[in-house]
């Protein structure tokens, strides 16, 4: 009797001195999620820092507005840390206003190209009644949002460029996974890229939704991507994707995801893995254009 006894004093002693073994493993690792918001054609990326920041990366068109901001909200999302207008063209701005009126956006980014139409003059007019601080990108800057993470500006507005070759390119990267955040840039802009930057990334936005006016093949032999990102409509009037396109993707070995095949999409990773979230499997896209 006396040995139990002293058997469970030893045990109550070490309980104090060893922790238990999953308080040692309870801890989260620290991890990104990156969405590609299924607007239709245009674009719109959110992303959740491992240091539970919020970026949004433009808004879609005027009629995906109330699907951004419901899908902030089906993900708890009250408050955008760092909103990007990666240029004014509708299909990028088009439901950033009404983002504004229904988030609290801490700071907006833009390209600094002026355009003089209605979208992107109330966009501008709201940032400015709500008196949310507006900066201009500047090339290779270093955004400084969440220590984990580099986010960096590789190209934005400078005289002579259009909207499209004014647009803002990002490069996030999270320990050993990189993302490359292509707007809409032509395949000028990709080569001074080429000349300037380590462009090699996991993960590629594709430029202008897989326009013929981007994604050349030395382009994307020098990023290198596991996965292509394309983000568009089934239905759009431009012929997006084009065939040349999607050739050099299949020539490269990227894995291709589609906003019009998959809908949303969520890329989780912990800085050296990865999982692919998808809304829709391309079975449903048939059925779909079946029926």
């Amino acid at each position: 009797m006396r040995t139990n006894y002293y058997f469970i004093i030893l045990l109550f002693v070490i309980g104090f001195i060893i922790p238990p073994f999953t308080s040692v493993h309870s801890e989260q690792q620290p991890k990104m999620d990156i969405h590609f918001i299924n607007v239709g054609q245009g674009d719109s990326m959110l992303i959740q820092t491992p240091s539970n920041k919020t970026i949004l990366i433009d808004g879609g068109p005027p009629e995906a507005k109330k699907k951004v901001v419901a899908y902030l909200k089906k993900h708890k999302i009250n408050k955008i840390d760092l909103l990007v207008a990666t240029h004014p063209d509708i299909d990028h701005i088009g439901g950033l206003r009404h983002v504004l009126k229904s988030v609290e956006v801490d700071k907006v980014l833009d390209s600094g190209k002026l355009y003089s139409t209605k979208t992107y003059a109330k966009f501008m007019k709201e940032i400015g009644k709500q008196k949310i601080p507006l900066e201009i990108a500047k090339e290779n800057e270093l955004i400084k949002l969440d220590p984990r993470i580099n986010i960096r500006v590789l190209n934005t507005h400078s005289a002579k460029k259009n909207n499209n070759q004014s647009s803002i390119v990002l490069k996030v990267s999270f320990k050993e996974m990189d993302f490359l955040f292509m707007a809409d840039v032509e395949r000028d802009q990709e080569m001074k890229l080429i000349k300037k930057y380590n462009l090699e990334a996991d993960f590629l936005k594709i430029a202008h939704h897989g326009s013929n006016t981007s994604s050349s093949l030395a382009f994307l032999k020098e990023v290198n991507p596991k996965v292509a990102i394309l983000t568009y409509s089934k239905s759009n009037d431009y012929g997006h994707p084009v065939n040349r396109v999607i050739k050099n993707l299949n020539k490269i070995k990227a894995q291709i995801y589609s906003t019009a095949v998959f809908g949303d999409l969520t890329i989780n990773t912990n800085g050296e893995s990865y999982f692919i979230h998808q809304e829709k499997s391309p079975v449903d896209g048939l059925l779909e254009n079946a029926s």
